[in-house]
This record gives C-alpha cells, sequence and structure tokens, in this order.
C-alpha cells in the first residue's frame, strides 16, 4: 500500500523539492507574525532544524522550513530565502546561540524569546548535578566500609535511614521530589526530604535557591523580575551556591532574551509538542527507511 501510494497515487515522483529535500525544504507561503524554532532528530540520530508557525497549531501550513544540521550558517543560507521576513515579529527558541545568530542576522526586527523551561531545566539539572556527587560520595564510603569489613571478616550491615533507605537509596530517590515544589510532594517525599535535607545541608540550601530562580518567572512585571534575577546572581556569588556559578555566565549572555519572556509570556512549548508530533509519527511508521520520503510525508501533512 505504502510503495503504491510512493509509486504511484502521490506525486512523490514529480516532488518540486525533491533535489534539495534532504538539506533543506522551504514553505514561504506559510510565515506568520509568530514564529517558534527548534531542532528534531528524524533518524539515527541526524539533526533537523525546523522552523513554524504558532498560529497553525500543527495543522496544514505549520512548517516554513525544515533544515539539515544546526550550524547557524547553514540556517541563514536557507532562511534568507524567505521573503516577508518583515512581518515576523517573535521568535521562540531554546538556549541556543546557533540559533540566535540565525535568527539575528534573518529576522533582525523580530523578538527573540528563550524557552523558559529550557531556562528552568538548566538550573535543575545543576540541582541534580549537586545530588549526584553526593551519590557518588556515599557508594565510595560504602565500598570503602565493604573493603574494611571483608579486612576484618565481620559482617557488613549498611546504614538504614528512618524512612527504611540507605544513604545511597535516599539519594537515588531524592531525584524526583527535587523536581517538584514542597506542596507537590507526597507524604513519603516530604519524609524523605526532611531526612535529605537534615543529612545534607548544602543540598536543601542549593534547593531552595533553585525554587527561588523558579519564582522570578511566576513575576508579572518585566523590571520587577529582571531585578530579582540580578539579586539572586549576586546572592549566588554572596552565599556560594558552587552548583549554578557555571549557569551565570550562561544566564548573563541571555538576559535578554530570557527577560523577552514577560512581553507575552510566550514559551517554545508549541514547538517540542510539534517536535512530538513528528516523534510519534515516526514511531508510528517503526522508524524511518528513507529520509527522503519521510520528508515528503511532512510535507503532505504539516506544509
Amino acid at each position: 500500500m505504502i510503495r503504491d501510494y510512493k509509486k504511484a497515487s502521490s506525486n512523490y515522483t514529480t516532488w518540486d523539492q525533491k533535489d534539495h529535500a534532504e538539506d533543506y525544504l522551504l514553505y514561504p507561503e506559510n510565515i506568520g507574525e509568530y514564529l517558534a524554532i527548534d531542532e528534531v532528530a528524524l533518524s539515527k540520530g541526524d539533526l533537523y532544524t525546523i522552523l513554524t508557525n504558532k498560529s497553525k497549531r500543527s495543522k496544514k501550513g505549520t512548517i516554513i522550513a525544515v533544515i539539515q544540521g544546526t550550524k547557524s550558517d547553514d540556517i541563514i543560507a536557507v532562511l534568507n530565502k524567505l521573503p516577508n521576513k518583515h512581518i515576523v515579529k517573535e521568535v521562540t527558541m531554546d538556549i541556543a546561540a546557533t540559533m540566535e545568530v540565525a535568527i539575528k542576522n534573518v529576522f533582525p526586527k523580530a523578538k527573540q524569546v528563550s524557552d523558559r523551561f529550557h531556562v528552568v531545566q538548566l538550573i535543575t539539572e545543576a540541582l541534580q548535578k549537586e545530588r549526584i556527587e553526593h551519590r557518588w560520595m556515599a557508594i565510595k564510603k560504602e565500598n570503602e566500609r565493604i573493603k574494611k569489613a571483608r579486612k576484618e571478616k565481620i559482617p557488613f550491615f549498611p546504614e538504614v535511614l528512618p524512612n527504611g533507605d540507605t544513604v545511597k537509596q535516599l539519594l537515588a530517590r531524592s531525584r524526583y521530589l527535587l523536581f517538584k515544589t514542597p506542596n507537590k510532594w507526597t507524604v513519603d517525599q516530604a519524609k524523605r526530604a526532611k531526612i535529605l535535607f537534615k543529612r545534607y545541608p548544602d543540598l536543601q540550601a542549593a534547593y531552595h535557591h533553585h525554587l527561588e530562580f523558579r519564582a522570578i518567572y511566576e513575576l508579572v512585571d518585566k523590571r520587577t523580575a529582571s531585578k530579582a534575577l540580578v539579586g539572586w546572581i549576586e546572592k549566588t556569588l554572596i552565599e556560594e551556591h558552587y552548583p549554578f556559578y557555571y549557569l551565570i555566565m550562561t544566564i548573563k549572555q541571555h538576559f535578554d532574551t530570557i527577560f523577552n519572556f514577560f512581553d507575552r509570556r510566550s514559551t517554545n512549548a508549541y514547538a517540542e509538542s510539534f517536535n512530538a508530533k513528528i516523534k510519534l509519527f515516526r514511531a508510528n511508521l517503526r522508524g524511518v527507511k528513507n529520509n527522503l520520503f519521510f520528508l515528503f510525508r511532512l510535507e503532505k501533512l504539516f506544509a
């Protein structure tokens, strides 16, 4: 059935974008005021950059461009073929320097917005890194105790905490509670958090500092939020919250695009949702055997 569609009932053999499809696809008629740009892996880890029109809501007319790779020069070369670039008012994206450079060159009048969820994700990953470091240290200490017990020919019993966890289990099972705010903890998670923070006060301090960052995004006024972030950065340095040191430069570098969020509270969730649709389509096909034909079918569905 698919073979018949490919060779006979569709216009795949006479497809006007076939010659350059694996390098790029372009649909100028789909351009709009509010766009999103993101990357997606189609097959075997091959990345494609996709520019979409938010107003089309993942239906016909959504895809504006599909570009092989993520290099800014390649993205610029393709997107510069678009007419009416001046109508674009806003483009949402991840924190990716290549995309920012490309959008700034192609749509100089458009406002760039760094996705809030990816910014918060960076902060959360820094917190989780601190937890993981404690876990590796706990594993190291337990291995040393096991080695000592064997040498002395005595049985080894790991320390069991009040909630029934060992120290290694405590640190492993605390992963999910650190993603949540305290009001969303289950009863067991609240008990585990109490034990965790009593044992590792530095992790508690880092957790509360990460909550303070997340709270900035709940503010309504852009100026107030900007002052709050400057205060957060200063507090990071003064109170020596080491897990977040490496993120300060990233935040400063993307300061303007991060705070453009507060103008319309725009996120890149639309692009993430569209990428999920592509991945589901790919899964329903049980993988991509032919990139060219897969791109052709994406055009029929979303362009």
